[in-house]
């Protein structure tokens, strides 16, 4: 960093480096020093800015929730039935991480560090997609429109297997799935999950997204 930069451009700079070296390393992983070193500055000018190594932690995690997934207009655009709706969270929330991939990483190494704030963090991020399948599966269940199944366990099978696509193509890229690219992936992912739930709310629907 040659030239004198404002305290906004700084702080944005520091932070976009830092959630580099986050996702490259874990929190664990890197130092200020390391930080400070890649932005070519002193560690006294992150200090400036972030009290510690932690706190600049967590206004990574804060800058990455300020751009999170609305999935508002997902819930509210037509058609409304679960599986179009589902289709359509899917498809912001895996492009969002495609464009990002970085967030997912950083969500790998605080699982495998403990990290309690990253924890809650990803977590979150996850709860209204997670909570939407959660409550329509109960109500469809009652209207014995799914088959008896745990609306949590489903959802959690659901999530597993959208991650699972997501690390394989940008996180691994794995050969396996090179002759899918990640929209045609979720979509069959979608397809194979309705099917194991028997979802028949409108079977010309399903018939298409098959």
């Amino acid at each position: 960093m040659t030239k004198r930069l404002k305290a906004t451009e700084r702080r944005a700079t520091i932070l976009a480096v830092a959630k580099i070296l986050f996702a490259d390393k874990g929190y664990h992983g890197v130092s200020v020093d390391q930080i400070a070193s890649r932005l070519g500055v002193s560690p006294a000018i992150l200090y400036q800015h972030f009290v510690s190594k932690e706190a600049l932690f967590e206004a990574v995690l804060t800058d990455i929730a300020g751009k999170r997934e609305s999935y508002v207009e997902a819930v509210v655009q037509e058609p409304v039935d679960f599986a179009s709706v589902l289709v359509r969270m899917a498809r912001i929330y895996v492009n969002s991480v495609a464009r990002d991939p970085d967030y997912l990483i950083m969500e790998m190494h605080s699982v495998l560090e403990g990290s309690t704030v990253a924890k809650q963090f990803f977590e979150n991020r996850w709860k209204s997609f997670s909570d939407y399948i959660e409550f329509n599966l109960a109500e469809l269940g009652k209207d014995g429109k799914v088959n008896a199944v745990n609306p949590k366990a489903a959802s959690l099978m659901f999530q597993g297997m959208l991650r699972e696509a997501l690390y394989a193509k940008c996180i691994y890229k794995s050969e396996q799935y090179r002759d899918f690219d990640l929209e045609n992936l979720v979509h069959h992912l979608i397809v194979l999950f309705l099917n194991a739930i028997g979802y028949r709310e409108k079977p010309d629907r399903q018939r298409k997204l098959a």
